[in-house]
Formats: C-alpha cells, structure tokens, sequence
C-alpha cells in the first residue's frame, strides 16, 4: 500500500515542542473563569490536535452561550507569555532529525495551530530555520482542519509527493484520523497520549523519537497486528 517514503509530516504541538502541558494549564485557568471546569487531562482529550476554532466551537456548545469579546484573544496573549518561558524541544528530538536526514527523506510541519504559535514555539526550539517555507496551519492554509486529511494533502502537494510516499508522525487520534484519510502511513507518538487511542485510529505507536529512523526504514506494519505496540 505505502512506497518508500520520501516526505515525513510532523505535527508541531506534542511532537517536535512540548506545548500540550502549559497550553492546556492556561486553558483550564481560562475556562475556569467563565464557568466551565475542567481537568487538565480532560481539556488534553477534548481538544488535543483541533484547531483554536474547533476548540472554541466545543466550549460555547458546552457553556451553552458565547465566550466574552475578546477570550480568544486573552488565551493567545497568555499562552504565549506562558511558552516564551518553557523549554520547548521535546526530548530525542535532535536524535531523530539527525537519522532522518541520514536516510535522506525530507520533512515539513502540518499543525491544527497558526502560525504566529509556530513561529513562536518553533523558534523557541530552534527548529524554525529548519522547516522555513515548508510549515503548513490548518487554521488558515486549509478550510477543514483535522480529522479531515486537507493539511496533509496540501504539504504534500507543495512538496511534491504522493501521499502514500509520506509518513505522518503525530500524538493525536484526530491527526492519526487525518493522516489514514489521506492514504499517508502514521506513527503514532505515545508519550502523553493513551497508546491505545492512537493504536485504534490507525497508528503505529512508539514513545520515544530515537526510534524515529528505525520505523522511517522499516516496513510499514498494521497497527495492533500482533496485539503490541508496533515499537516502543
């Protein structure tokens, strides 16, 4: 079904920068503050890898009203002043890179986020030189963002590359969701994500971006085939 790949797709927040923590402690602190509580864990499963559109969509649904004028623009402003202080490149990763380019496969970023956010917690890790011109938003270069597979399309269309020569690494069901819709091979990231959640939307699952290489020049293997993560 897959070729060999030649285009690697990362998702940004929750694979190439540790983000979800703080983003999520900032958004519980906001929501709390018009009324609606959650759980850090929870507010990671209701909107890890939708876009900030999506998100707010889900909050008025449950709030029954309209967020105040200005809250989406309150939560950029603080997340934004919470992240310029966090260390951000997740651990591994300088490994990973360093095996894909020995391998010789491109890479790009195709994230739910804007991005003003990636050019903010990309530059804090130091990855954005690296990726200039090939960073795609599902919040505005695609009009339906995650699971739907338009933002995996489009880079690897601007990229030049069939879909089944890509490989998708993610951390959210919804992107493993977008990935499998785009005919793409996904590896599943399971380092904060339940690895069973990845495994049942379509991923091979892995914990730890060291292997990265290792998966990107294996066969691809159906995920849960033989009951175990694929790699780990």
């Amino acid at each position: 079904m897959y070729g060999v790949p030649s285009l690697v797709i990362f998702d940004c927040d929750g694979v190439l920068v540790d983000t979800e923590p703080t983003a999520n402690r900032v958004l519980v602190e906001m929501l709390s503050e018009v009324g609606l509580h959650l759980a850090p864990e929870e507010s990671m499963r209701s909107f890890r890898g939708r876009s900030m559109r999506a998100c707010w969509e889900i909050v008025e649904a449950r709030l029954g009203r309209a967020l105040p004028e200005g809250f989406a623009e309150e939560f950029e402003r603080r997340e934004q002043a919470a992240l310029a202080g966090a260390p951000l490149q997740m651990p591994g990763l300088a490994l990973a890179l360093a095996g894909i380019d020995e391998l010789g496969l491109v890479s790009c970023v195709a994230s739910s986020g804007a991005h003003a956010k990636m050019q903010l917690t990309l530059g804090s890790a130091g990855l954005l030189e690296r990726f200039a011109g090939r960073i795609f938003s599902a919040a505005s270069d695609v009009e339906r963002g995650k699971p739907h597979p338009d933002i995996f399309l489009l880079a690897a269309e601007r990229l030049g590359k069939e879909p089944r020569d890509c490989v998708v690494v993610e951390d959210s069901p919804l992107g493993v969701q977008a990935g499998r819709a785009a005919g793409m091979r996904v590896l599943g990231f399971a380092r904060e994500v339940d690895a069973s959640a990845l495994r049942a939307a379509g991923a091979e699952v892995f914990d730890d971006l060291r292997a990265l290489p290792a998966l990107l020049g294996a066969p691809a293997r159906e995920p849960g085939a033989d009951g175990a993560p694929a790699a780990s």
